[in-house]
């Protein structure tokens, strides 16, 4: 599934042709992904204008000057990717249609933008602008990793009572919106801290640490285009090169790059999830 750093990445590759442009023709070609569209999408999308795109964890929210907001959630294959883009961003012109495509937004620009899922696992909704925060999927989320909410005091004072393993207290989207699995593995890796470690049982030095690490582990995702394992593409198409900087995530059985380390790597399984991490030197 696409963590913070693949959505973040959607999200820029779309707003240069979807910010400020009207949607001149929303195509909805089913009734339905891993829910129920809502009532009268397509009629409620065509003709709004995008006032702006942001980011809220794992979804893309897209404000439109009708009083509404359309919310995206990728799911587990699902890509949003641009066509005709007018500014040059996009080399290719307008793809023919996929069997996948189940949304088409036509923008008065000349770009197309297509959500394509194979395995409908994603979604939308429109929400009331002034009520988005208290949407049942937005409500629940705990602070932006790369907010200003989020520092060492909220997360030694967040994991103080936590008596599960830190891979999994990390993973807690009401602790830490936007942090995936890839991401975990790769933090705890940096700052030689091991993933069955209970959170609580941390010294606050270690849950310190953390919070830069998490940071410089998301912003260098971001700027690798983020990671493409199996169906992760950018709004462009591209993939993203992250993947290429893993230091223990996918490398079961190979040596660990930490200097000065024997080890190699290992993989289990934490809350039916695969963990990768290095036994002798993350401790």
């Amino acid at each position: 599934m696409p963590e913070l750093p693949e959505v973040e990445t959607v999200m820029r590759g779309l707003a240069p042709s979807m910010e400020g442009a009207v949607i001149s023709t929303a195509q909805i070609n089913r009734p339905d992904l891993r829910w129920p569209f809502p009532d009268n999408m397509s009629e409620r999308l065509t003709g709004a204008r995008v006032l702006a795109l942001r980011r809220r964890s794992k979804y893309i929210l897209a404000e439109l000057d009708r009083g509404e907001t359309l919310l995206v959630h990728l799911g587990m294959s699902g890509r949003m990717t641009v066509s005709g883009d007018p500014l040059g961003q996009f080399v290719h012109d307008h793809p023919a249609h996929q069997k996948h495509d189940h949304v088409v937004f036509d923008m008065d620009n000349g770009a197309r933008v297509t959500f394509n899922d194979p395995r409908r696992f994603g979604a939308m909704d429109l929400i009331a602008t002034d009520g988005v925060e208290d949407h049942k999927l937005l409500a629940v989320l705990g602070p932006e990793p790369l907010g200003n909410s989020f520092d060492e005091n909220y997360l030694i004072e967040a994991l103080k009572t936590r008596n599960t393993p830190i891979k999994s207290a990390l993973l807690d989207q009401g602790i830490i919106a936007g942090l995936g699995n890839i991401y975990v593995c790769e933090t705890l890796f940096r700052c030689e801290i091991s993933p069955k470690r209970k959170a609580r049982e941390l010294a606050k030095t270690q849950i310190a640490s953390l919070v830069p690490v998490i940071r410089e582990v998301l912003q260098g995702a971001i700027k690798a285009g983020g990671s493409s394992l199996k169906d992760f593409r950018q709004a462009n198409g591209e993939l993203g090169y992250f993947q290429h900087s893993f230091d223990v995530y996918g490398r079961e059985g190979e040596p660990c790059r930490r200097e000065k380390c024997e080890g190699e790597i290992t993989r289990m399984t934490q809350s039916g999830r695969s963990t990768f991490y290095c036994s002798q030197c993350q401790r």
